[in-house]
């Protein structure tokens, strides 16, 4: 341990310890549940950042950048996805797991609502649009409760957030795929439905939403619609 020194260089003499207060040790006790809400609240910011990046993965590329990432190689709607795309969705979800159950504990009872979760967020908007490409339909509530690992407790917010972010995933899989196959997929499927059917459908059904005097709930609901407007103006065009 270093020798304290004062502006003079010389060697400052501790004093004599402060005397102990009567409330002495109740603020200690206070030093000691700050000092664990800062190690808790750190990893769960570490986990929370790690589920997001798995969360995107699943849904885009080649690793779950990576769960989103590789469903959108995906080639159709009302399929299983391929045995390869299936396998690297299934690793990623693992290790989504593995990140949660690292703050199960520290997440549970009213510590959920205590901290701030964006990563369940891309998790549902992961999960659901995993379930659209699977059966062209949308994954419930209690659904998605239920396919949340390690028993996280998920919010309605959550789920409707989530929920939100799908329109998303979903114009751009119709764009990406449109300009493949010159149409909308689905048009010739069992339901009868193109993917712009269904974003129109479930853009109605958030408009009958009650408004949330919140930010982030308005800037979701911009969102939403512009990926319902591009969507329509691309299947308008090629119909």
């Amino acid at each position: 341990m270093g020798v304290k020194r004062d502006h003079a260089g010389q060697t400052v003499v501790p004093g004599p310890a402060a005397p102990r207060g009567r409330f002495t040790t109740l603020f200690e006790g206070f030093r000691a549940e700050l000092d664990e809400h800062y190690d808790r609240k750190e990893r769960i910011v570490k986990s929370s950042r790690d589920v997001t990046a798995h969360s995107k993965r699943c849904t885009q590329s080649s690793r779950l950048f990576f769960l989103i990432f590789a469903l959108h190689r995906s080639n159709a709607i009302n399929e299983e996805p391929s045995p390869a795309i299936q396998k690297e969705v299934n690793t990623r979800l693992a290790d989504i797991e593995k990140s949660l159950s690292l703050i199960a504990g520290d997440i549970s009872g009213l510590y959920r609502y205590r901290y701030y979760l964006p990563c369940l967020e891309e998790l549902v908007e992961a999960l659901t649009f995993a379930h659209y490409l699977r059966t062209q339909t949308l994954l419930t509530p209690a659904e998605t409760r239920a396919a949340v690992p390690c028993g996280v407790t998920l919010a309605d917010k959550d789920y409707v957030y989530g929920v939100f972010d799908l329109f998303g995933e979903m114009m751009r899989f119709a764009t990406a795929k449109s300009r493949a196959k010159g149409v909308l997929l689905a048009e010739e499927s069992p339901r009868g439905r193109s993917t712009l059917d269904d974003i129109q459908a479930l853009g109605c059904a958030f408009e009958t939403l009650p408004k949330v005097p919140e930010k982030a709930f308005g800037q979701k609901l911009d969102a939403m619609r512009a990926s319902v407007r591009k969507v329509e103006v691309l299947g308008y065009r090629l119909r």
